[in-house]
């Protein structure tokens, strides 16, 4: 009998924060981890911090840039039989403080660029593969500014990017149904890291327990959806 392919795992922005935290909770869960990270050298320091978790490996990610994007898929495929796993974490938050109609088009710009067209770019690269493998697991770091529902002036690119990210996972979760891709988005919260502040009422662990909840999910979980604490909220 063949032995039981081990799942990859890509976790973007990886280097740092939630991302870093992530990587370590699934390299303990026996994952091989790819720690995405835009500054190689940084992402590399990363995994070698990580290597007791479990197998930890970097490669540059800049999502940002589709052609690396798409290169690395292919890599990834034929060194490990490709991603299972997507953690979209890489984003930016730019322009807090800032009122709608102050905010430089160009941070609007970088913003959408980075937090929504990067997940998309990532989406793309990815998911086909796990399409024709019949399984996946996508989850796209949001945030409670994205939700709809409440959402006011605070740094208002920053929050309609991640609106976007979870119209986005309804709409890469509509294209993969059936195939035992399960994509989902989730709040992690106000977490203590360099872009939540020091006065963040969360750990790093708290902010990443949902994601890897959802990353690790068993066949036959929700696809869809935007969670927080392991439940379904409001978008």
């Amino acid at each position: 009998m063949a032995e039981e392919r081990k799942r990859t795992a890509l976790v973007t922005g990886g280097n740092r924060g939630i991302g870093l935290e992530v990587c370590g909770q699934l390299a303990r869960r026996g994952y091989r981890v790819v720690l995405g990270a835009r500054d190689l050298a940084r992402g590399a320091e990363a995994a070698r911090g990580l290597a007791a978790e479990g197998e930890v490996v970097a490669r540059r990610v800049d999502v940002t840039d589709f052609a690396s994007l798409r290169a690395l898929a292919a890599e990834l495929e034929r060194e490990f039989g490709g991603v299972d796993v997507l953690v979209n974490n890489a984003g930016v938050l730019l322009d807090e403080g800032v009122g709608v109609l102050e905010v430089d088009i160009d941070t609007a710009r970088e913003t959408f660029e980075t937090n929504l067209l990067g997940a998309l770019a990532a989406c793309r690269a990815f998911v086909p593969g796990m399409i024709a493998r019949r399984f996946g697991r996508v989850v796209n770091v949001s945030s409670g500014a994205g939700q709809l529902v409440g959402m006011e002036g605070y740094a208002p690119t920053y929050s309609m990017s991640k609106a976007a990210l979870n119209a986005l996972t309804r709409q890469v979760a509509s294209a993969s149904r059936g195939r035992n891709v399960l994509v989902n988005s989730v709040d992690p919260g106000w977490v203590r890291t360099d872009m939540g502040g020091g006065s963040a009422p969360r750990s790093v662990e708290q902010g990443a327990d949902t994601i890897v909840w959802l990353a690790t999910h068993p066949d036959g979980g929700p696809t869809g959806g935007f969670f927080k604490d392991r439940r379904p909220v409001e978008w």
